[in-house]
């Protein structure tokens, strides 16, 4: 049974801050991954692996990505692949992830427009995630612009909502951003929601998910949990923080 806490774990693998007992090297990706995904497995209703940083070691990373979605097995995986081009482009994007990784959702930049989203929402029981207020900074640059009396990101939902899938849709929403989340709520009361940006980036577990008012969310924590311990007890620092961060998603008036 899937734990339903709300809580997605970011498998960002950073080498260089494993344990000290693993190699600094991608060597090590696998079996530290392996670690965290056994420890938080009671806790976590899935996983989000950043395809990046598996792709920036090469073909070291790629067998990696894949011996860690293994690990994974069947609890719910996110590819967060941010995914968007032309539509033959984006069709072999779809198949790689939906098919051959064997991913249950993909992030997805819709700046392209309708056609270079349309083939990821072909695959029935597919779960897409589109970019529209993300967590970042330089969200600001363009999805906050005014648009006509509306902001560019509520523009991109609402065209998103309006396409034809037979996939499930929805978007990515940044956990820095707790106001308009609330806002955002209220409009789409029935709409999935990927938040990240818990921890490391500033969103707090507990407003965010106090925000998001019981909606269909799940909330991903990376760097601030996966490295939540560095010394011999670092099992333990990773462990305690999850159960915390799983109660207060579950249960954050509390």
């Amino acid at each position: 049974m899937v734990p339903n806490t709300g809580l997605c774990v970011g498998l960002d693998v950073d080498p260089s801050r494993f344990p000290a007992e693993y190699t600094q090297g991608p060597d090590s990706i696998v079996e530290f991954c392996s670690e965290i995904i056994s420890l938080t497995r009671d806790v976590a209703t899935c996983y989000k692996i950043n395809t990046a940083f598996y792709e920036q070691f090469g073909r070291k990373g790629i067998d990696a990505l894949y011996a860690v979605r293994d690990a994974v097995g069947t609890a719910y995986v996110i590819a967060d692949a941010k995914r968007g081009d032309i539509g033959n482009t984006s069709s072999a994007y779809a198949r790689a992830v939906f098919e051959d990784l064997q991913a249950d959702a993909i992030t997805v930049a819709p700046y392209m427009g309708r056609d270079s989203v349309e083939p990821f929402l072909q695959w029935q029981g597919k779960m897409v995630y589109v970019l529209a207020l993300t967590s970042n900074p330089g969200s600001a640059d363009f999805q906050r612009q005014n648009v006509g009396g509306k902001m560019l990101f509520e523009h991109v939902m609402e065209s998103v909502l309006s396409w034809d899938r037979v996939s499930d849709i929805g978007f990515v929403v940044g956990a820095t951003h707790e106001r308009e989340l609330a806002a955002i709520r209220t409009s789409y009361t029935d709409v999935a929601f990927l938040v990240p940006g818990i921890g490391a980036q500033g969103g707090d577990a507990r407003l965010i998910a106090s925000a998001n008012a019981g909606g269909p969310a799940v909330f991903n924590v990376s760097r601030g949990l996966i490295y939540a311990g560095s010394g011999e007890d670092w099992r333990n620092a990773v462990r305690t923080e999850a159960i915390r961060l799983a109660h207060e998603l579950h249960s954050p008036g509390e």
